[in-house]
């Protein structure tokens, strides 16, 4: 173990990725040995800028991310991207392509891209995703960018795991996906309309007027800062150094409030239920009595002998006893 941790520690990519697959893996053994890794690693982490990134699909989010990874990695930053790539709800597997789609990025010295499965997960956020973060960030990633599967499922999982919550819009993309935009944009800590580049860039500064109206109408997740909404583009870059020129202000004005402190403090918390609520579970699953009485009132509540609130309670009392 004091060899692995010097190896993350060293920024040994090979080691780093060992450690992340160790994080990810849910044999019992394995759980055991990344609960001491993460001990171990824990307090060199937390110094990134931990980002999330989310955005409607065909928003360009591989291809902002790789324009925008490689932009900081040239500043001097060192990047880590943890793509999470959508599951199969019938095999469970997943391509696992972000690294074919941002093969720029998957080079650089400087940056390191972990797809990873979402496993069923909402928010299409891996079940690891968090731990993962603090194994990157002990191996000196000062940006840690979280990409999702795409949107309408959780994006306050997404959000409850990063300093900054960044939402790419489709210019022109009009009504039909009004619905998500809500859900999305009231996480948003800052919306950018993505692709305004060659003909678009009309419908861009229109979609753009329109995400600041909305702003308006939503309450921000904090009082101290509204939403800016700005334009760019992953294929030619414009804008880019606005927007982090933007999520640099955000960081500055959180660090001086203590809000980012008291941010983390409660994702941490978020964090600990979440891991209980996963606990639950597989111990019911676990336990042989317990999976026999759920299997019975799983075939009732099918049946429709017994409702769905009546079974809970009952599962509950058998975790119990």
């Amino acid at each position: 173990m004091a060899s692995f941790v010097e190896g993350v520690r060293a920024g040994d990519r090979a080691v780093i990725g060992k450690a992340v697959t160790l994080v990810e893996s849910t044999r019992p053994d394995d759980e055991e040995a990344a609960q001491e890794l993460l001990a171990a690693l824990l307090p060199y982490s937390g110094d990134a800028q931990r980002i999330g990134i989310t955005g409607v699909p065909g928003v360009g989010k591989s291809t902002f991310i790789e324009s925008f990874g490689g932009m900081l990695t040239r500043a001097g930053h060192s990047v880590a991207v943890l793509a999470v790539d959508p599951s199969s709800g019938i095999s469970g597997g997943s391509i696992l392509g972000d690294k074919t789609r941002m093969q720029t990025l998957a080079v650089d010295p400087n940056a390191f891209i972990r797809p990873s499965p979402a496993a069923g997960n909402l928010g299409g956020v891996a079940k690891a995703t968090r731990e993962s973060m603090i194994v990157l960030e002990a191996a000196g990633y000062d940006v840690v960018l979280v990409e999702t599967v795409g949107v309408g499922q959780s994006e306050a999982v997404v959000a409850s795991m990063v300093d900054f919550f960044l939402v790419l819009m489709l210019p022109g993309a009009g009504d039909e996906l009004q619905g998500i935009k809500r859900g999305i944009l009231e996480h948003a800590d800052l919306i950018a309309v993505n692709k305004a580049d060659g003909t678009t860039i009309a419908k861009a500064r229109e979609a753009a007027r329109d995400y600041m109206a909305a702003v308006r109408l939503l309450h921000p997740t904090n009082p101290d800062w509204v939403p800016p909404v700005l334009m760019c583009s992953g294929q030619t870059g414009d804008g880019l150094d606005e927007l982090w020129s933007e999520i640099e202000r955000h960081r500055d004005m959180m660090t001086a409030s203590g809000a980012l402190e008291a941010r983390r403090a409660d994702q941490q918390v978020a964090w600990m239920w979440a891991m209980v609520d996963d606990g639950l579970r597989e111990r019911l699953r676990n336990d042989d009595a317990a999976a026999a009485k759920l299997d019975a009132l799983t075939a009732k509540v099918r049946a429709g002998t017994v409702t769905a609130a009546a079974a809970a309670a009952q599962t509950l009392l058998a975790a119990n006893e």
